[in-house]
């Protein structure tokens, strides 16, 4: 940890002090005196990290710095992360190529494909008003619904749903009349019981995911959709072949460009 330190002329006491403050900081004091083969696959990246916050730089880049970790260790070190850049203060730029971490971790996302910037935006705006169907479909679970759009004004548009259901919804930027993709989210669907305002749909398959049921359905026109609902102890779940009706949230739901 101290080895940078003393290429850039920090004297042997100056460095000492620095590396056994930033070991401090990712928790690895006790094990200063260890060599790295005596380490955790977790340890080792904790030094890795403790070795490049040490020199105190504005900016750092993680290039996928949690890849080679279990996912629960995975999941404590991004709160030491997220903990560590408080404290420093120091911009963190993460590359990761794994949507959740890139949610539970940015103040603001940036996604790329191709080389090109798609989105820049908090985590909130990316995950629910994304600007094209890359976005949409890359950040999180969706629906991508093939509509027909009436009309749009004003950042809404006016879209039929499969089976002829009406829906007012907001609209990306560039969105235009004709035929579109309407991105709803597996959590703001609700299902509700058979009546007018709803979309009817089938049960194809249901995964028990222990807070949530996840229920995979297809529409009259045969497309697929996917909702998640909240697991009630008090409530059966659908099985295979019985009816849905389902109650799309409009404001959560985005008319999108390609």
């Amino acid at each position: 940890v101290a080895f940078g330190l003393r290429r850039r002329g920090w004297s042997e006491q100056d460095a000492t002090r620095r590396a056994r403050a930033v070991l401090g900081m990712v928790q690895l004091l006790d094990f200063a005196a260890r060599r790295p083969a005596q380490l955790s696959g977790g340890q080792q990246q904790r030094v890795a990290l403790a070795r490049a916050l040490a020199p105190n730089p504005e900016v750092l880049l993680l290039d996928e710095p949690l890849s080679a970790l279990d996912l629960k260790l995975r999941q404590a070190v991004r709160l030491e992360l997220k903990q560590i850049q408080r404290e420093t203060g120091i911009a963190f730029i993460f590359v990761t190529h794994d949507q959740e971490e890139a949610l539970t971790m940015s103040d603001r996302i940036a996604v790329m494909s191709n080389g090109y910037l798609q989105q820049v935006g908090s985590p909130r705006e990316i995950y629910e008003a994304p600007v094209n169907r890359f976005v949409a479909d890359f950040i999180g679970e969706t629906n991508l619904l093939d509509v027909e759009v009436k009309a749009v004004a004003d950042g809404r548009a006016e879209v039929v749903l499969p089976g002829g259901l009406p829906l007012s919804c907001p609209a990306a930027p560039g969105a235009k009349a004709g035929c579109g993709h309407l991105s709803v989210r597996p959590e703001r669907i609700n299902v509700g019981v058979e009546g007018p305002g709803l979309l009817p749909a089938t049960v194809t398959e249901h995964v028990y995911l222990g807070t949530d049921i996840q229920l995979r359905a297809r529409l009259v026109d045969g497309e697929p959709i996917l909702v998640r609902v909240q697991n009630a102890a008090s409530e059966t779940i659908p099985a295979p072949g019985s009816p849905l009706w389902l109650d799309i949230e409009a404001d959560a739901a985005r008319l999108l460009t390609d």
